[in-house]
């Protein structure tokens, strides 16, 4: 599994003119999904999005985690992160999971998330969606789990 992290004062997602999820301060995640990924997958992933230390403590410095500040959490299923860009010009999409099994993973993390973690708010999974976001700092890290 793959996510972009944004650290965000806010953000929300649109599908077909309506909002679908909104946080106030905390962390925009774009998920993606790759073939034989399951709930440890999932586990790993949300583990470290709730402990990776990238918001400011009393000094400015980043030592405190999603959950230390308990900010909001907006997860948004991106399977183009998962894509094959190392040739060519098109990029290729066999890297990323197929649909119903990204689907799958995708509401297990977020059911998994918003059984541990207050303010989890979702993209609608398969949807064209508008992503509008307020990066803060800009702060914004990969992170991948086997």
């Amino acid at each position: 599994m793959i996510a972009l992290i944004q650290r965000v004062s806010q953000a929300h997602v649109e599908v077909d003119g309506g909002v679908v999820g909104r946080i106030d301060g905390g962390l925009l995640a774009l998920v993606a999904v790759q073939p034989g990924d399951g709930a440890a997958q999932a586990q790993r992933l949300l583990d470290k999005m709730l402990g990776y230390r990238i918001f400011a403590d009393g000094q400015g410095r980043m030592n405190l985690s999603l959950a230390d500040t308990r900010g909001g959490l907006l997860l948004v299923s991106q399977f183009t992160l998962a894509a094959d860009t190392r040739s060519g010009l098109r990029p290729g999409f066999s890297t990323a999971a197929p649909p119903e099994q990204a689907r799958q993973a995708f509401e297990n993390l977020v059911g998994m998330a918003r059984k541990c973690h207050p303010g989890v708010e979702s993209g609608r999974f398969g949807a064209h969606m508008k992503v509008h976001l307020i990066n803060d700092g800009p702060v914004t890290f990969w992170l991948q789990v086997p």
